[in-house]
């Protein structure tokens, strides 16, 4: 029986899971990437709440974007999701990329957010 790539990153998003957890000294930095958008948030997960978000639905980000669904795109979300934190007092983040596979978007979400002060 055929797995299809959805259930694949599902069933890795719950391995993944199972070993970490964001606390308030070092949140989770969580990605959620779709075909046309990426999504990043720190989350405290002991008190349930999210910390800081970006992402390319916001209108700032997507006017400085000729696509919302490429390298670029994630370069400038992971910038802006480190400033943000760092401008709330967070430089360590627990790093959950979602099931996903470090590549691509994912990876350039990660890289930039990392030249931008935020310690995975």
């Amino acid at each position: 029986m055929s797995v299809s790539r959805r259930q694949s990153t599902i069933s890795r998003h719950k391995r993944i899971r199972k070993g970490l957890s964001g606390t308030s000294e070092r949140p989770r930095l969580s990605i959620y990437r779709s075909n046309n958008h990426i999504v990043a948030q720190v989350i405290d997960d002991v008190s349930q709440h999210t910390l800081v978000a970006a992402s390319t639905l916001e209108s700032e980000v997507r006017e400085s974007l000729s696509s919302t669904a490429n390298s670029d795109a994630s370069t400038k979300v992971g910038t802006l999701i480190a400033e943000r934190a760092i401008a709330k007092g967070i430089t360590q983040v627990v790093f959950d990329r979602g099931g996903n596979l470090y590549h691509g978007r994912v990876q350039a979400l990660a890289e930039a957010a990392r030249e931008a002060g935020l310690d995975f």
